[in-house]
């Protein structure tokens, strides 16, 4: 029996060693995993929004060697009734207010400051968007009509493979993708754990065989299609799309900071929600949109583009919201009224009229309670009325 025992005690040795060589060797997974499993808690979603480099892997987003572009301060705005108890109750962790080009408003909350890298979520798409419209442009991609399986084709096969880039622009893929990201077995939030654990979000989006239409037939928001997009352009130019996206856009831009992409374990940029960048430098974007795609005298991306992109061209239901190429296009929008939006609160605002740009970012965890929406761009609204 001792000798049992002995031996015994020999094999649990080297199961614990074994154990932990394990867990040192995949310590950085392990982590992430950690991470990701508490990026919402309400303790830490502030800080985790903030940096999200601690959480996922990541692919720099280069500003180039230009100078920053002025973004000079005007006469300061008077927030309309409500704002505060809005910023308050939505969790709001910066504002910002150009008019013209001018900072008219510029405020932080939750302990963060004008230095944080902020994650955009959701945001990320239109700027893929813009991307798009610069690679259009130059002929890399030849038709919005063509299937994706042109451009990539992994997804033979695959739910996709009868959809086109028009279809996947609008997000009327026909893919089923479970998007509730209060599910802990949603397909976004297995997705996220792909992510996480350093995955292929290639091979995610590949295993999608389900669908609940035909391609172009009804409008549902499946933040999927906007990695196929991204396949799409690795496809049609070999490159991938931090540094198209910096080449073609952002260095254009005279951003104050270098900002990053979230990438998975292959080093693909998490195109759907994965951009962190300053309030600043989310405005300068905006501001160069609300300006048909110029920006600094240079036209960045083409202006039918951004008058294509930004109409609600998807087909989504009467009397609600709208989408285009990416974008949002709010209820009874007034001409060159839309909005690039991201999950928990993340907005940036365009009022092509009132020449207004608004950047929210926001740790909101009740965001997808009833009317949050509609109360939101209520507020975005005033905002721009008030200037």
């Amino acid at each position: 029996m001792r000798r049992y025992l002995k031996l015994f005690s020999y094999f649990l040795i080297i199961l614990l060693i074994f154990a932990g060589a394990l867990a040192y060797w995949q310590r950085e997974q392990l982590s992430r995993l950690m991470a990701v499993n508490t990026l919402f808690d309400e303790d830490r979603i502030v800080s985790n929004f903030s940096n999200m480099d601690g959480a996922f892997l990541t692919a720099p987003l280069d500003r180039g060697d230009g100078a920053v572009s002025a973004l000079p301060s005007g006469v300061e705005m008077t927030l309309p009734p409500g704002a505060q108890d809005w910023i308050n109750r939505r969790t709001v962790t910066s504002l910002l207010v150009l008019k013209g080009g001018q900072i008219r408003h510029e405020s932080y909350y939750q302990g963060t400051g004008p230095d944080d890298l902020r994650i955009s979520w959701s945001m990320a798409k239109s700027y893929l968007s813009a991307l798009f419209g610069v690679l259009l442009r130059e002929d890399k991609i030849r038709s919005l009509d063509d299937l994706v399986i042109e451009y990539a084709p992994e997804l033979k096969g695959s739910a996709y493979e009868t959809a086109s880039i028009r279809n996947v622009l609008n997000m009327a893929s026909g893919v089923k993708f479970n998007e509730d990201y209060l599910d802990y077995d949603s397909d976004i939030n297995r997705m996220g754990r792909t992510l996480a654990l350093g995955g292929t979000m290639d091979d995610f989006a590949a295993g999608l065989t389900e669908t609940i239409g035909g391609p172009g037939e009804a409008w549902q928001y499946v933040s999927i299609d906007t990695h196929v997009l991204g396949m799409v352009i690795r496809g049609a130019t070999g490159r991938p799309v931090p540094e198209l996206l910096s080449e073609k856009v952002l260095r254009h831009l005279g951003l104050e900071r270098a900002g990053y992409y979230l990438t998975d374990g292959e080093g693909v940029a998490f195109v759907l929600g994965g951009i962190n960048q300053t309030t600043r430098d989310y405005g300068r974007f905006g501001q160069m949109i609300a300006q048909n795609g110029r920006y600094n005298g240079r036209q960045v991306v083409p202006q039918a583009w951004i008058a294509a992109s930004t109409r609600p061209s998807a087909p989504t239901k009467a009397g609600r919201i709208g989408y285009g190429f990416q974008w949002w296009i709010p209820k009874n929008a007034v001409p060159g009224e839309f909005l690039a939006r991201g999950v928990y609160g993340q907005y940036i605002y365009i009022n092509q009229g009132r020449d207004v740009v608004v950047v929210v970012t926001s740790a909101d965890r009740g965001f997808r309670k009833p009317g949050v929406a509609d109360e939101n761009i209520k507020m975005l609204r005033a905002l721009a009325k008030s200037l």
